[in-house]
């Protein structure tokens, strides 16, 4: 695996779940020493997200994000800024992408912006259409 990589939003949720069967592998990953871990902020409003919007959870928002900062303690946050947004202009152009899609090119153009070419998810067809990143399936 790469010694920096960006961990998709699913990874995030399944280094919480417990009841996961992805949950072992996306520990290993959170808690590998030799990975320098990195996140977008888009991932961090797509975790939020996914876990909220069932209405029958008996989590609040707060308790979401207060594990989502239990698990930043070994992940770097990357935020939107002009080259990342310029970046991302660039490849909407270049895979007139559509739909949700969308959300996985901005992640993309975050990661390559910041010379973080290698993202790992447990939905590699999200990005494997962007030739400009390197996936690896959790």
């Amino acid at each position: 695996m790469s010694s920096s990589v960006v961990v998709d939003t699913n990874v995030l949720i399944y280094a919480i779940d417990a009841d996961s069967k992805f949950h072992k592998r996306a520990l290993k990953i959170i808690l590998d020493p030799t990975i320098q871990l990195f996140t977008t902020s888009k991932n961090i409003s797509e975790f939020l997200v996914v876990l909220t919007r069932n209405k029958d959870e008996s989590f609040s928002t707060h308790e979401y994000l207060e594990a989502l900062n239990s698990l930043l303690t070994d992940v770097n946050v990357l935020y939107s800024n002009p080259k990342t947004f310029n970046t991302f202009q660039d490849l909407i152009v270049k895979y007139n992408p559509r739909g949700l899609w969308i959300h996985d090119v901005e992640i993309a153009s975050i990661a390559i912006a910041y010379g973080i070419p290698t993202i790992v998810t447990n939905n590699v067809s999200d990005f494997k259409r962007i030739e400009e990143i390197e996936v690896l399936p959790i």
